[in-house]
């Protein structure tokens, strides 16, 4: 999930302000997740899933 959320932030060619406008992730977490240098938190992952309209399946542990 971490790849398609980064993927979809370069792509969009939208700043981080306005991505922190959009989704409510500052625009901090925005920078450091996208350079690789955090990981993102749940419920900011599920706000930018929701934004570019990707979908999060959980995987069954079997």
């Amino acid at each position: 999930m971490t790849d398609a959320l980064r993927r979809a932030i370069a792509e969009s060619g939208e700043s981080f302000k306005a991505l922190e406008r959009a989704t409510g992730v500052t625009r901090q977490s925005l920078m450091r997740f996208a350079r690789g240098e955090q990981t993102i938190r749940l419920d900011s992952a599920d706000e930018l899933a929701a934004y570019f309209g990707i979908q999060v399946y959980r995987k069954d542990k079997r």
